[in-house]
């Protein structure tokens, strides 16, 4: 009689033990342990500065750790949250990178390049190869590191934010692919933000807090609120901006705590990762009374913008005629595909790109075509779509990366003296929870979500009458974006400021007061009555009408 064996486990294709890593005093990994298991799906998750990159990098080999070991039982591919592909290089030759075809020890380009437009056909990618990648957008140059990772047949796959630039039908594509690579045994890592993506593609979920592996479970088990809970543990926000109000004297803002100390801005201790959860309130930081209620629909008076007639023919989108109005206070949200037209619409509102024709009006005043700088001048702060290209300077500090719109008024006599940078930056740092070892650490040094929140301070240091705001939550945690809504919400509210806010991010415009759907370069539909109806958005975005 023959005994069976009993089945083995299959042998880890990576695993993290005790993995410790500091960068100066800030404790970014503290004893990491973490294992990822042929045709599985990890979901890994925390708050913007949890120490998710920094995880990701040390699997990658990219970084060393300070102690503890990562052993390798497969090959390792990554694609990062930030486009880490050759702009002077094309796309065939990315895709490639490091592995390319070859004849007789030579490249063979032209199987590159056929190899390469197979990949992307089988991913339903519209991207010409022969495109140099300086030529693509934010979505298109995704797309190339995914196919670059899949190409080199990896069996262990690292994805650190992989859908933050990609529309819906590119998302499903990924899972579905996902779905696949899993089928045939490759690991996953996947590192999102977007609580609804783990759920739906993971099998198993890992919590990162304040660098330390604080819950790795299967997901069968787990619902949302657990994982929130996990994630920003015993002083979890209590409120959410979705809600549409401003609270009462006394009531927690969103992304906050009650009773939460105000602090010039998160700093880092000796020994202690900072926590992006110790910041007071919105209200608290700025020395302001919270207020009841919020300022009313803006239903009269002179429009604050005006567009009209833009129009714009360029590679991956169009705009054809498209004119709006925009009131004193109101905030009006633009949304649709990638390539329908809505974040070239706000770049041309603010001054990022010239359209072929047509005006802008902020008022009365005629804004001049692709003028960022006058457009800043005339009072329009603008939060733009790619913060590591636009949004900051990473080897200058948080201080004055936060000011660079306002050194016009700081300066005397050419020079902008420290204390009076650090004076006017510390508020908005601690509004907005920055997180850092001080107003002079480099931006470049931080999480992915607090440089963007140093990008949306330094839209909102000019005091800006109309704020255009691009994706501005695209890369943060759950807690993060409901702060960084929350401080749009409260500054239109209290001062007056219009907002246009253009996101295929749905849950962004829970804050405005109407939609503005986009369909190939043209207004579709508009929405009028929040809140509003997702499915009737999401038919809306897609060229179809939905019952509201």
């Amino acid at each position: 009689m023959t005994v069976p064996q009993r089945q083995q486990p299959a042998e880890p294709a990576v695993e993290a033990i005790g993995i410790h890593k500091r960068f100066g005093s800030t404790y970014a990994l503290r004893g990491v342990d973490l294992s990822l298991s042929p045709g599985r799906c990890l979901g890994l998750v925390g708050r913007n500065g949890a120490g998710k990159s920094t995880l990701v990098s040390i699997l990658a080999g990219i970084l060393p750790p300070d102690a503890g070991q990562v052993r390798l039982g497969a090959p390792i591919a990554t694609v990062f949250q930030h486009s880490m592909v050759v702009p002077s290089l094309t796309v065939a030759e990315n895709v490639f990178l490091g592995s390319p075809p070859r004849r007789g020890g030579l490249v063979d380009w032209r199987a590159m390049r056929a190899q390469a437009r197979k990949v992307m056909s089988e991913w339903g990618f519209d991207v010409n190869a022969d495109a140099p990648c300086a030529s693509l957008t934010v979505e298109q140059r995704q797309i190339v590191e995914i196919a670059r990772a899949l190409a080199a047949g990896t069996r262990c796959l690292l994805l650190d934010e992989p859908t933050a630039a990609l529309e819906r039908g590119a998302v499903q594509r990924l899972f579905e692919r996902i779905r696949q690579l899993r089928g045939l045994g490759v690991a996953v890592l996947y590192i999102s933000h977007h609580l609804e993506e783990v759920f739906e593609i993971c099998t198993e979920a890992a919590v990162l807090r304040d660098g330390e592996m604080v819950l790795t479970a299967p997901l069968a088990g787990l619902g949302k609120d657990d994982l929130v809970t996990a994630m920003v543990g015993a002083e979890r926000a209590v409120a959410s901006p979705h809600a549409r109000s401003t609270p009462a004297r006394g009531q927690a803002r969103p992304g906050t705590t009650p009773g939460a100390p105000a602090t010039p801005h998160a700093t880092a201790t000796p020994g202690k990762e900072p926590s992006p959860d110790a910041a007071a309130s919105p209200a608290e930081c700025a020395g302001e009374p919270a207020i009841a209620g919020q300022a009313p629909h803006p239903s009269g008076g002179a429009p604050a913008l005006t567009v009209t007639d833009i129009t714009l023919d360029s590679p991956g989108t169009s705009l054809r005629g498209v004119s709006l109005t925009v009131r004193r206070g109101e905030r009006l949200g633009i949304t649709g595909l990638r390539g329908s037209g809505a974040t070239t619409l706000a770049r041309i509102v603010a001054g990022a790109t010239a359209p072929d024709a047509g005006t802008v009006r902020l008022g009365a005043r005629v804004l001049r075509p692709g003028d960022r700088a006058g457009a800043m001048r005339a009072g329009v702060g603008y939060i733009p779509e790619d913060r590591q290209a636009d949004g900051f300077v990473p080897l200058l500090g948080v201080a004055e990366n936060i000011t660079f719109t306002i050194v016009d008024r700081l300066a005397r006599f050419g020079i902008v003296p420290p204390r009076a940078r650090e004076a006017r930056a510390a508020p908005l740092a601690r509004r907005l929870s920055i997180v850092s070892a001080g107003l002079g650490q480099p931006v470049g040094e931080l999480s992915g979500g607090n440089q963007q929140k140093v990008t949306v301070a330094r839209a909102l240091a000019r005091d800006p009458e109309l704020i255009v705001a691009v994706t501005p939550t695209r890369g943060v945690d759950v807690a993060s974006k409901e702060l960084l809504l929350a401080e749009l919400d409260r500054v239109t509210s209290q001062t007056g400021a219009t907002l246009l806010l253009a996101s295929d991010e749905l849950d962004d415009l829970v804050i405005c007061d109407r939609v503005v759907v986009l369909v190939r370069g043209e207004i579709f539909t508009e929405f009028t009555d929040p809140p509003f109806n997702r499915e009737a958005l999401i038919a809306a975005t897609e060229g179809l009408e939905a019952a509201r």
